[in-house]
């Protein structure tokens, strides 16, 4: 094997040229991103002027909503192009974005995942539903963000009497990646990141597309140290490594080894929520679960619903999952979410992907910025705040069960609770069930097609939604049906029939006693063919 060559981040800086086309690594707030190639980049252009007119790609959103990660390349001039699933980690891009200088395009996250490896194997894209009717159809806006961004790289093509969404490949020049340890071969490994993503996926297409491929890590060893069932990028697809010393594990956090599986915390550990609106929602949300469901937490105030079930006793009874490959254990929220404690597997993300879109999840617990009468659900974009989907579309589009959680209203909201009854000393100040939602990024008619389950929880009221649209089944104790509710939407929803008061313990400070709960409800088999396995089984 060739000895890797060790170069500085400014020296990787200069490998990209005018109008290439840069990939970049990782998640979120920091999790397995090459922050200090990145930042270099940055600097050269502030420095000289050059290079110009890139195309920034990233699987998902990486950086601190402030200054770092794709923040860095948020500069007139320097980029003209960003292709990404998330602006929300990087307000300098959304600006240039929404003031409609630069193109722009977020794609569902899982789309960009699995598209990594169909162009490393040199495939014409990627073929799937995800997305079909929503804001990522080109007949819609083709997962575009501004005005000037042409109809690229989204298709519909027919196969077999079927609608597919065909992606197209994306040009690559330079791979910005990140692992842990590199050896004087470059074969890397990732025992110190929270998440894998694509790693290997993004150097094979970058190799494929003749690009050049740099790793940042933090560290190196000597030849033939590294073990090599631990390798996750082979030396053969790295030309150059950056060793950082300081490298963070994420921006929030140095190191923390429950990130990186080398050790289980005690559930004590994991930060209690305090009460509040958002414990209030994700505890009715948690009424859902039942044992060994295996759920998607998505980003915002859903992430507490780990939190929850740890204080409740039932992290074990069900398995939590997340986009970013984590499987089993307490998904990370805040600042660093994307990673998660106590984990039973780490996978590449572009897998995880393909088991969230193969029916794999039971319920979906994701968040809502906007509701329409027919369900129709916004979690994109908001006038000129670009917040993009994440693996939001993947993971509501394929879910057997989504529940959607979020406040009635937005903005100043402020809720009491006394002696179980709800008090409203403030009402938030944006309406978020709108009569049509900017964006569609869940197609709640499509839902109801394939015979998908949907719930809407608020601190206040639960909605379903059926033949009738959005329907009312649920009030909290306290709260008056037209002042509290329908007066603050912009449609009014039809009243179920059965309308009852939402669970007492929700609103209660202390805990619900959930695992009593979980634990009786009967067992569900994941197939019929299980069912008559296990049923033979007891017969005997």
């Amino acid at each position: 094997m060739h000895q890797v060559q060790n170069i500085s981040a400014h020296d990787a800086a200069m490998l990209v040229s005018n109008g290439d086309s840069v990939l970049i690594s990782g998640s979120g707030g920091g999790h397995s991103v090459p922050e200090k190639l990145v930042a270099a980049l940055g600097q050269r252009f502030l420095e000289t002027g050059q290079p110009r007119d890139i195309t920034a790609v990233s699987v998902v959103g990486v950086g601190d909503k402030a200054t770092l990660g794709a923040s860095h390349l948020g500069r007139e001039g320097l980029l003209k192009r960003s292709i990404t699933s998330a602006f929300v980690d990087s307000p300098t891009i959304m600006k240039l974005a929404a003031d409609n200088k630069i193109e722009a395009y977020t794609l569902p996250q899982g789309v960009l995942s699995q598209l990594m490896r169909d162009m490393a194997g040199g495939r014409p894209g990627l073929l799937t539903k995800t997305g079909l009717h929503t804001f990522v159809d080109p007949r819609q806006q083709g997962a575009r963000q501004s005005p000037c961004t042409p109809a690229a790289f989204v298709d519909v093509v027919t196969l077999d009497g079927e609608e597919w969404l065909h992606f197209k490949p994306i040009p690559l020049n330079v791979a910005f990646l990140r692992g842990t340890t590199a050896d004087e071969d470059g074969n890397v490994s990732m025992e110190e990141e929270a998440v894998f993503g694509e790693m290997l996926a993004m150097a094979q297409a970058t190799r494929r597309a003749g690009g050049v491929v740099v790793v940042q890590v933090k560290r190196m060893a000597t030849r033939a140290t590294l073990p090599a069932k631990h390798v996750k990028i082979p030396g053969i697809l790295v030309d150059f490594v950056v060793v950082d010393p300081d490298q963070r594990q994420t921006y929030q956090t140095h190191y923390d080894p429950s990130y990186s599986g080398e050790l289980r915390v005690p559930l004590s550990q994991i930060k209690s929520l305090p009460f509040g609106p958002r414990k209030a929602i994700v505890r009715r949300a948690a009424l859902e679960l039942f044992p060994g469901a295996i759920c998607n937490l998505g980003a915002g105030i859903s992430t507490g619903l780990s939190t929850v079930a740890a204080e409740e006793g039932v992290l074990d009874a069900v398995v939590l999952t997340n986009e970013q490959g984590l499987i089993g254990g307490a998904p990370i929220t805040g600042k660093d979410s994307g990673g998660a404690q106590n984990f039973a597997a780490m996978i590449d993300q572009p897998a995880q992907f393909d088991f969230y879109d193969g029916g794999g999840l039971d319920l979906a617990f994701l968040s809502f910025a906007e509701v329409d009468a027919r369900g129709h659900v916004n979690v994109s974009r908001f006038g000129s705040k670009i917040v993009g989907v994440g693996g939001f579309i993947n993971i509501s589009q394929n879910a057997k069960y989504v529940i959607f959680s979020g406040t009635l209203t937005a903005g100043e909201l402020d809720i009491h609770w006394k002696k179980g009854l709800i008090q409203i000393r403030s009402e938030g100040k944006h309406r978020k069930f709108v009569n049509k939602v900017e964006q569609i990024c869940y197609n709640a008619d499509l839902a109801r097609a394939r015979g998908h389950k949907v719930l809407y929880v608020t601190e206040r009221a639960v909605f379903m939604a059926g033949e009738h649209g959005l329907t009312l089944v649920e009030v909290a104790p306290g709260v008056d049906v037209q002042k509290d509710i329908v007066a603050n939407m912009d449609f009014a929803p039809h009243i179920s029939e059965n309308l009852r008061e939402m669970d007492h313990r929700i609103f209660d400070p202390q805990g619900m006693g959930l695992k009593k709960d979980l634990l009786a409800q009967p067992q569900r088999y994941r197939t019929e063919r299980l069912a008559q396995w296990y049923a033979a089984r007891a017969g005997h």
